[in-house]
């Protein structure tokens, strides 16, 4: 199962204070709108800051990116890894709309409570 680029997105109460705290590790910004969310990166770690969008941390893979944000060749599209993941027993919810294609997501909860993110981009 290949799950695509991983990330760590961070639910912080104040953006600017967050990525200043996370430059001073040296991260950088990869992506976002600066308002409500950025993406930074270090070498190969990239960590999400998102202000007033998720209740709690979450783990995050997106499928059909490497880990700087590049478009892969090939990829398992993010339906068909939700239909693996309900043949293996997983709870989805909200789950992706299996009749569509292009950008999807669905999350699902580890057994300790810690939400993972599957989010395709394209």
């Amino acid at each position: 199962m290949q799950l695509g680029a991983f990330s760590l997105s961070l639910a912080v109460k104040d953006l600017a204070a967050s990525r200043a705290f996370y430059e001073k590790f040296g991260f950088t910004k990869l992506g976002g709108n600066g308002t409500n969310w950025l993406i930074l990166k270090n070498g190969t770690t990239v960590i999400g800051l998102f202000q007033g969008m998720f209740e709690k941390n979450a783990l995050t893979f997106n499928p059909g990116w490497d880990q700087g944000a590049q478009n892969l060749p090939e990829f398992t599209d993010v339906r068909e890894l939700q239909k693996q993941l309900l043949a293996a027993g997983i709870a989805i919810a909200p789950m992706a709309d299996a009749a569509t294609t292009g950008p999807a997501s669905f999350m699902a909860m580890d057994p300790d409570g810690n939400p993972i993110l599957v989010d395709q981009h394209r």
